[in-house]
């Protein structure tokens, strides 16, 4: 499945840091993607001529783009090794960002991030493989990890400020943005990043997902996984059209009021590890998963009232709980009880499902949306009050990852 790397680690603190933060800062710009386009979604669509619909996929394009090609991904990394496919992937990356930027046809604009998405189910995997053979296990390999992290929850908080403040220069902005960013990733990923010995063939795709969809706790956290994404998303994407184009919000105000629904976790990441360690995975999963239900639910309970401060703010803060809630103990809970040998696979199969929970959602929320409202709130009520019972009704592991 991997390769083995043939240098070792940096020898120096300050040239593991160094590691460290460019596969941290690729992660940064993979979140920037989901997020920075939100609030520029209506600018979008009306300067393309695209529907509430067809507007959505610039949003799940790029979920489609991470999917399709994550079971994929670690085939190519087995052919041609982490370093060239990792390196390899950022100038696609680039281009299709600059080419988002310049389009007058949103086919095209959706089609770059398809592209950036292919190139993020490259770069994300290969990112967090690296951490784990650079590394030592232990306190220094949780460390790398926990920063990996931290950056993807600041890299959408600091993504939707972004959008909220190019959105008002011009839309086109916004798909630009992450290209520089990424650009001096390759500068430093070419100097930084160790090369590969030669590659292992990777295992027959078919049996991989055989048998990790097998593992009850691995199948149940990638289906909560999936729900919590996908009505996360599709809330967040009502909320942007219900701000701005029946309340006539501008774009940095509906960023700044969607601060809520994404803050609190950047800044709680730093603590789910005593999280877990206190309550376990199962109840933190359950916890966040109730708390995401019954955010759907008042949306749907507040849809016809006329403030943010009881229409919009109370659903945020309970569906941004439960990702401060579970966020962590899902990723722990998916692989726990997998072999160490048979990780590797499994986190691409977890990742997949988490991206396969946009791209549904967010076209049947566009869908519904043009039935009305209260529809389209009501099938993300429904998603997310499934997830929760799946994690509620799941057995409770014997072994918890927190003992």
């Amino acid at each position: 499945m991997t390769t083995l790397s043939s240098r070792p680690a940096p020898r120096t603190d300050a040239g593991r840091r160094a590691l460290l933060f460019v596969l941290a800062g690729n992660m940064l710009i993979d979140a920037l993607e989901v997020s920075v386009v939100l609030v520029a979604l209506p600018a979008m669509g009306r300067d393309l001529g695209l529907s509430t619909l067809g507007s959505q996929w610039v949003m799940s394009g790029f979920a489609a783009g991470f999917a399709a090609l994550l079971l994929l991904g670690p085939r190519l990394v087995a052919r041609w090794g982490r370093r060239t496919v990792y390196l390899a992937a950022l100038p696609v990356f680039i281009a299709a960002s600059v080419a988002g930027g310049l389009t007058d046809q949103g086919s095209v604009l959706i089609t770059t991030r398809v592209v950036k998405g292919m190139c993020a189910a490259l770069t994300a995997p290969t990112g967090l493989a690296i951490i784990s053979t650079a590394y030592r296990p232990g306190a220094e390999q949780r460390r790398a990890v926990s920063v990996y992290s931290l950056f993807g929850a600041a890299g959408f908080t600091a993504g939707l400020l972004c959008s909220g403040a190019l959105t008002e220069l011009s839309w086109r902005w916004n798909p630009v943005f992450p290209a520089p960013i990424a650009l001096l990733l390759l500068a430093a990923g070419f100097r930084l990043i160790p090369r590969d010995a030669a590659p292992v063939p990777a295992a027959p795709l078919g049996a991989t997902l055989a048998r990790h969809l097998r593992d009850g706790p691995f199948r149940r956290s990638a289906v909560c996984a999936a729900t919590l994404n996908g009505t996360y998303l599709g809330l967040l994407m009502l909320f942007v059209h219900r701000l701005h184009d029946q309340w006539g919000w501008g774009s940095w105000r509906t960023a700044l009021a969607l601060l809520p629904a994404c803050l609190p976790l950047a800044l709680a990441l730093p603590l789910a590890g005593r999280m877990v360690a206190r309550f376990g995975t199962e109840r933190l999963i359950r916890a966040g998963s109730c708390a995401a239900a019954l955010g759907c639910v008042t949306a749907l309970a507040t849809a016809r009232t006329g403030t943010y401060a009881a229409g919009v703010l109370p659903a945020l803060l309970l569906v941004e709980a439960g990702f401060v809630l579970s966020f962590a103990a899902l990723n722990l809970q998916a692989t726990a009880g997998i072999p160490a040998e048979h990780r590797a696979t499994a986190v691409p199969v977890y990742q997949t499902a988490v991206q396969l929970g946009a791209v549904l959602a967010l076209p049947a929320t566009a869908a519904a949306l043009g039935v009305g409202r209260e529809s389209a709130l009501a099938f993300l009520t429904a998603v997310s009050v499934t997830g929760a019972l799946v994690a509620c009704t799941a057995r409770t592991r014997e072994a918890d990852t927190a003992r």
